[in-house]
């Protein structure tokens, strides 16, 4: 990947006709459309595929959240482009970004002027794409971005429930890039600029439609055996999972009625020094100057500020789609190209002394877990950190230590705070604790996040997460480290109700450990079962894919209601739930007053000493 770094273009890229006038562009090469308001910052997928383009050579034009209700003029308002679309459905899939996990619709989107909502459509990559098809119909389409990513093969669609077609088919596209993007971007629109799409089967980390599929590769059940066998997408799922590995990654072919969803095999990682580059393009760093009247793009207030020194994640949680999306290698950025950056963000005339962030999916991962993975691929087999830690594993904090000590030195700078979350059982495993000294006493902005989720070890294995222990070590030096520098600092544990495994049981563990400790948590996530993920493959068929045993998942609402309810059980308003709860499971013993209770009795005040929370010390512990 060739990037041409030209600091001179500095300045959006054109979202009107007027715009591309101004530049001199009478008819833009590829025309980019985002479910998103147009945000040029790097933290937004969108703006890092319309930068790469025009680093390239290309000249691009946005257009961003389309109306649908005049379809043909916001459509054809640019014109045509030369070469072809890009088309993404925005930094998260449309349908999380409007419903939450009961299914009602959200209030707020982030992502759009004003946080308005009912900018884009409900599954927006195939609203979009039919709508291009319509008005352009000879003109190449490539999807891409999270929505696309996570729906390449026939999924469960949980707003639906139901399997779904892969969205390649659904929306009618050429081809649909999966993962970062970067380097199959650049190389489908030199492709383009001098050939047909159809000749464009064959570019790692895409998915195409094929009429045949060659010898080379794995044939998965095909979209008829997955939906009328939930066994069939169970192992459909455990093949796409097990071959997402740039090194060991074969072709994957899953038949759709008469063609073949062909995925080719994983394009290799940005190395560090194209990372680098990518970061070096001229983002503007904040939303388009056109959303000024509606109140700017909530979404970039976290992120303005803040800095990606990584990607990809080896923690490989069941229930995040991370290693299907980004993969289980770590890469990072040089130390120079953060700096470089920090800088910069220091002559923004916003910018306020703090940087909000140095992150990425997990923020203390700044390398491969181990050697091996960079040259024989990660394990098949087995996990780097859960149920136990890898032999093999790599634990180092040094660099990324030795970045944040740059950083805040550089003049202008008052602090830098990590807000990502950070792998507690992989900061546990380091020989010495003088990243969890620093962390402590210099990167908390008055909480820090940390992910036990749940306590019963079937409830986390299903998770694949780290026995309970683990979190309570890092609670008691977490406590020692702050005491010792005299800081008020809260963790934020995120805690997760009614996630495959978990039983009523099992909720109830949870619940009173959580009396034991002290923790409050405010908020708990109820799981929600989204695109690309093996707990969601894990809900929809009772099976764990991987090991192909049966699973028990909390589908009733009123469970999932009392499972939830038990993790907040010191609520007032939750207090019917729990008892109900806990005369189903045959624990009565723990209704009334007394320091073993969980709940008072039917009747009882609204607030009983006994359920102080404040009483016996609280943690100092918030929940997201």
């Amino acid at each position: 990947m060739n990037l041409k770094t030209d600091l001179t273009k500095k300045g959006f890229l054109p979202m009107t006709r007027r715009e591309l006038d101004e530049k001199g562009i009478k008819q833009p090469d590829f025309i980019c459309v985002t479910g998103d308001a147009y945000v040029d910052h790097p933290s937004f997928g969108f703006a890092i595929i319309t930068r790469v383009l025009e680093a390239a050579g290309y000249s691009v034009a946005v257009l961003a959240q389309p109306n649908m209700h005049d379809e043909k003029n916001s459509f054809t308002q640019l014109e045509m482009p030369k070469y072809g679309f890009f088309v993404t459905g925005g930094n998260i899939d449309s349908m999380v970004a409007h419903y939450s996990v009961s299914k009602h619709k959200r209030r707020e989107d982030s992502y759009s002027p004003g946080g308005k909502t009912g900018k884009r459509p409900d599954r927006a990559v195939t609203a979009y794409c039919k709508a291009l098809r319509k008005y352009y119909p000879n003109v190449p389409i490539v999807i891409g971005g999270l929505e696309a990513s996570l729906r390449r093969f026939a999924h469960y669609d949980y707003w639906a429930d139901s399997l779904m077609p892969s969205v390649l088919i659904d929306s009618g596209a050429d081809i649909l890039i999966y993962g970062m993007g970067e380097l199959q971007t650049v190389e489908i629109a030199d492709r383009l600029s001098k050939g047909d799409v159809s000749s464009i089967t064959d570019v790692r980390g895409t998915c195409v439609r094929v009429k045949k599929r060659d010898e080379e590769g794995i044939v998965c059940p095909s979209l008829e055996e997955v939906t009328s066998s939930k066994r069939s997408y169970a192992e459909s799922v455990k093949i796409q999972y097990q071959e997402q590995d740039p090194v060991t990654g074969k072709v994957i072919y899953q038949k759709h009625g008469d063609i073949f969803v062909k995925q080719n095999k994983p394009m290799p990682p940005l190395t560090t020094e194209q990372f680098d580059a990518v970061y070096e393009l001229p983002f503007m760093n904040t939303y388009h100057p056109s959303y000024e009247k509606d109140g700017g793009v909530p979404a970039i207030e976290e992120v303005e500020f803040s800095m990606i020194h990584n990607r990809g994640c080896f923690g490989a949680c069941n229930f995040c789609a991370l290693t299907f999306h980004q993969g289980r290698r770590v890469t990072s950025r040089s130390k120079q190209s953060l700096v470089d950056e920090a800088v910069r963000m220091t002559k923004n005339p916003r910018f306020k002394g703090y940087i909000h962030d140095v992150g990425g999916p997990t923020a203390n991962f700044r390398h491969s877990a181990c050697k091996k993975q960079e040259t024989l691929g990660a394990c098949k087999d087995k996990r780097c950190l859960a149920p136990v830690p890898c032999k093999a594993l790599e634990v180092d904090h040094s660099e990324y230590l030795d970045i944040l000590k740059t950083l805040r030195e550089l003049p202008k700078v008052k602090k830098v705070f990590i807000r990502s979350g950070i792998r507690f059982d992989y900061l546990m495993l380091d020989k010495d604790n003088e990243f969890f000294r620093e962390l402590v006493k210099n990167h908390i902005s008055g909480q820090l996040k940390v992910a036990p989720e749940h306590v019963r070890k079937n409830v986390l294995n299903a998770m694949g997460k780290p026995p309970v222990d683990v979190f309570d070590h890092f609670c008691e030096l977490y406590t020692k480290f702050n005491r010792e520098y005299k800081k008020d600092q809260y963790l934020v544990p995120y805690l997760m109700s009614s996630h495959p495994g978990s039983t009523l049981e099992d909720a109830l563990a949870l619940a009173l450990y959580l009396k034991r400790t002290g923790l409050r948590p405010e908020q708990v996530q109820d799981f929600y079962p989204t695109p690309g993920t093996i707990s969601t493959c894990m809900f929809y068929t009772g099976i764990d894919p991987i090991t192909g045993k049966h699973i028990y998942v909390p589908k009733n609402p009123k469970e999932k209601e009392m499972q939830r309810a038990l993790l907040q059980y010191y609520r007032p308003s939750n207090y019917s739930l729990v008892r109900e709860a806990l005369k189903k499971i045959g624990r009565d013993d723990l209704i009334g007053y007394g320091q073993n209770m969980l709940v008072p009795p039917s009747g009882a005040a609204r607030q009983h000493p006994h359920q102080n929370p404040h009483q016996n010390g609280q943690r100092r512990i918030k929940r997201r």
